[in-house]
């Protein structure tokens, strides 16, 4: 079995620490050119947040200039926060995030159809190497992370690198999520877990013994 060349970190290249953020591999964050082209995304980034609360098709046209992708009717809630103002994030359509959404979008993140951001959700991508002497040299790798249809995260929780949720699953309040969470589930706590199918029960009962009465569609 071949073995991949070893790289000494001091030595690595603009164009190798570029081709490495995008494959989960160790690279130089701070890599001038790299930083060049972070710095005039948050530029962006920076007029998003100053917008009024009347300037919403302003706020429409930023996204749509920030972000990989956005669909339709996407509504982010300033102040957002993002290491690269959403230029590696995927939302579809009708995406809601409530106030301090941070994205720590070093590679991608994809947000399918109808995802509900609680306040101060993070969703992070990059990772730290444990091994000090490669953290002194402040090396970094990324992994992206996958959110899908329908799913609602709570107020507070944290999406760690790599993660997938699959959809319409709940993810409750403060919830550290470390691993995949599979579909149509509550999931909760530090490190989150899998509470319960969603099920009958919840096509009754909305809030702990108030029912629903509104005819749910099929």
């Amino acid at each position: 079995m071949s073995v991949e060349k070893m790289i000494d970190p001091r030595e690595m290249s603009s164009e190798e620490s570029r081709k490495r953020m995008y494959e989960g591999r160790l690279y130089m964050p701070g890599d001038e050119e790299i930083m060049s082209r972070q710095l005039l995304c948050l530029e962006k980034l920076y007029d998003f947040n100053a917008t009024r609360p009347s300037e919403l098709d302003k706020r429409a046209a930023l996204l749509k200039e920030m972000f990989a992708e956005i669909g339709e009717d996407c509504y982010i809630e300033p102040p957002l926060h993002a290491n690269w103002a959403g230029a590696h994030v995927h939302f579809g359509d009708y995406v809601y995030a409530n106030f301090n959404l941070t994205l720590v979008d070093d590679t991608h993140i994809y947000v399918g159809d109808k995802v509900m951001f609680g306040p101060n959700v993070t969703v992070a991508t990059a990772g730290h190497p444990i091994e000090v002497h490669l953290r002194d040299l402040q090396m970094q790798y990324n992994m992206p992370v996958h959110i899908g249809r329908n799913v609602w995260i709570g107020a507070n929780s944290v999406v760690l690198p790599g993660v997938t949720i699959g959809e319409n699953s709940v993810i409750g309040a403060g919830s550290v999520v470390t691993k995949d969470i599979p579909a149509n589930v509550v999931a909760v706590g530090n490190p989150c877990r899998v509470l319960r199918e969603i099920g009958e029960k919840d096509r009754e009962y909305y809030f702990r013994d108030l029912k629903v009465d509104v005819v749910i569609p099929e």
